[in-house]
């Protein structure tokens, strides 16, 4: 079994960075795990791995230049989260932006980054729901955050069984792991593809950027009508 740790978080955006747009050298609200992962043979008296339970709530579609990945999401465990990314996609945050972070066998990663490393600001913060009963399984979808627990639209599939990011049985609050708000219902397959790019330094987090950018085409609510674009304001004749 691959242990997993987190070795440090990157820092938040202020409240005005967050309102005045989010400059290409850092971060965007949201922010990210930053792992070290180690290799580690399992005990001989392992458990097996706990199954994800049944979620209800509506479906994601994830248009990459490498397939399609549709998400299941948790509106009854995760209902601000659910709601927060809800309103990104029909608000097309994702649209033109890019899987920005690949670490093979732990995670993928994307949410507000775009091929030129220019980041894309967003809506308020949804509150940390990790005390939910979730864990952070393979196949599972969660959202990055910051040092004050608030997220944004950065979200990221696990690769592997990545226990180390749940929320803490000591916690008896809410206040460690990462929030669990849907898992992934086809598509793991285009995931493990994209898991297994090459990665250089053009991105947020340098040697874990696709070298050859893999593009959120769109993103969309399975079986909701899509709400055509707003029209750009007609420029007055002089």
């Amino acid at each position: 079994m691959r242990s997993i740790t987190i070795a440090a978080m990157l820092v938040f955006l202020s409240g005005t960075a967050f309102a005045q747009g989010v400059p290409a050298t850092a971060p965007p609200p949201g922010g990210s795990t930053t792992p070290a992962a180690t290799d580690a043979a399992p005990p001989a008296n392992a458990p097996a791995a706990a199954a994800i339970p049944p979620m209800t709530g509506p479906q994601i579609l994830i248009s990459t230049s490498m397939g399609d990945i549709t998400l299941q999401l948790d509106s009854v465990r995760a209902p601000k989260s659910v709601a927060s990314i809800l309103r990104y996609v029909r608000d097309r945050h994702y649209n033109g932006t890019v899987v920005y972070r690949v670490v093979k066998g732990f995670i993928i990663q994307m949410g507000s980054w775009d091929a030129n490393v220019k980041g894309r600001p967003g809506h308020a913060p949804s509150p940390l729901e990790a005390n939910n009963g979730l864990s952070n399984l393979r196949g599972t979808v969660a959202l990055a955050h910051g040092d004050d627990l608030g997220a944004s639209a950065d979200l990221f599939i696990n690769l592997a069984d990545n226990t180390a990011l749940d929320h803490r049985a000591e916690d008896t609050g809410n206040a460690t792991g990462f929030t669990v708000f849907g898992q992934v219902a086809s598509g793991m397959e285009v995931a493990d593809a994209i898991s297994n790019v090459a990665v250089g330094d053009h991105g947020p987090m340098p040697g874990q950027a696709p070298v050859d950018p893999i593009l959120i085409k769109k993103v969309s609510v399975v079986g909701e009508p899509e709400t055509p674009a707003p029209k750009a304001p007609a420029k007055k004749k002089k």
